[in-house]
């Protein structure tokens, strides 16, 4: 589905896009912690056609610069990294026949608890 947008919504997803992909270099997020919500409350996406891009953008350039620089440092555990591709290519697939099957609010609600959980673990660990 295509979205007509002017000059200040397509500079502003280039600037999201910016953002993102610093955040993944830098803590290793982008994609839920960062896109998706900016896609909801920014650009007025449903919360399903927020998910949907997001997994699309993250097809060709997910973290491989990053993953490069991190290589090179010593810091990547190439098999585990094939591991948990191979699994969540599958677990993609799946959970994204549940995720367009589920009404729009729960998912929304689902995915702001997992956000919580998962700062509220992080902040007092």
């Amino acid at each position: 589905m295509f979205l007509e947008f002017g000059l200040l919504q397509w500079t502003g997803l280039g600037l999201l896009g910016l953002l993102a992909g610093t955040m993944s270099g830098l803590l290793g997020i982008g994609g839920a912690v960062v896109i998706i919500p900016a896609l909801v409350f920014v650009f007025g996406f449903s919360q399903k056609m927020a998910q949907g891009t997001t997994l699309l953008l993250m097809i060709p350039p997910i973290g491989l610069l990053a993953a490069i620089s991190y290589y090179k440092a010593g810091d990547v555990n190439i098999q585990a990294g094939i591991v948990i591709a191979a699994f969540f290519f599958l677990g993609g697939f799946l959970g994204g026949k549940l995720g367009i099957s589920m009404d729009e609010v729960l998912l929304r609600r689902i995915f702001s608890v997992f956000l919580v959980a998962v700062a509220v673990k992080l902040f007092f660990k």
